[in-house]
C-alpha cells in the first residue's frame, strides 16, 4: 500500500511542479497546490493552507472543502501544535488530541505540515482533514513535507505570505469567530 500511496504523491508533485511552473506568486502556489491534493487524495475532506499573519496567530488561506476556522491561535489544535513546534502533526483521532477544534465536526483525522520560507521562516501550514479515522501516517507526512518545500520554492522573495491586519469591522470579525470556535471546542 505504501508504494501505490507513493506512487500517487509522485504523481501529484509532478502536477503541482508543472501546474507552478513560472509562477512566484505564493497565493497561488497555494491555491493550486491545495486544489491539487484535494482532487488526488481520495481521503481529504478538507485540504487548505493557514497562514501566519501575526506572532503566534494563522488566518485561513487557500482551501478546498467546507468553510474552515478563520483563524487559529498557535496555542489550540493541531495547526497551531505545527506551527508552535514548527514539526509536521499526524493525528489518527483528533478527537483524542489535547485542544482540538472542532471547523468540521465529521473531521476523524487530520495532517498539518508546517511551510517555510527561503529564509527558514514559517509562513504557513498545510491542513487536510479526513472523515476516515486514521487517514494518514508517516509517508503522508515525508511525501507532503517534501511538497511544501517545493512548493515554497516558488514563494519568490518577497512575495511570501506576510501578515495582514485584524478584519474587526464585521459582524464576523476574525476574533469573534476565534471566540465563537474556541468556545465550542
Amino acid at each position: 500500500m505504501d508504494e501505490n500511496k507513493r506512487d500517487t504523491y509522485q504523481r501529484l508533485r509532478r502536477e503541482v511542479v508543472e501546474l507552478l511552473d513560472g509562477t512566484t506568486d505564493s497565493v497561488t502556489a497555494m491555491a493550486s497546490c491545495a486544489a491539487v491534493l484535494h482532487d488526488g487524495l481520495a481521503a481529504a475532506s478538507w485540504t487548505g493552507f493557514y497562514r501566519v499573519v501575526a506572532p503566534e496567530l494563522l488566518r485561513i488561506g487557500p482551501y478546498q472543502g467546507p468553510v474552515g476556522c478563520l483563524e487559529i491561535p498557535f496555542d489550540r489544535g493541531v495547526c497551531g501544535a505545527a506551527a508552535r513546534e514548527r514539526t509536521s502533526q499526524v493525528v489518527e483521532d483528533v478527537h483524542a488530541f489535547p485542544g482540538h477544534i472542532a471547523c468540521d465536526s465529521r473531521t476523524l483525522s487530520e495532517i498539518v505540515v508546517p511551510v517555510f520560507d527561503a529564509r527558514g521562516e514559517l509562513v504557513a501550514v498545510l491542513d487536510i482533514d479526513s472523515h476516515q479515522p486514521a487517514a494518514f501516517d508517516d509517508v503522508d507526512r515525508q511525501e507532503l513535507e517534501e511538497l511544501v518545500t517545493i512548493l515554497s520554492s516558488h514563494f519568490s522573495s518577497g512575495q511570501e505570505p506576510q501578515p495582514v491586519a485584524p478584519v474587526s469591522s464585521s459582524p464576523h470579525a476574525p476574533e469573534q469567530v476565534t471566540e465563537q470556535v474556541t468556545e465550542s471546542s
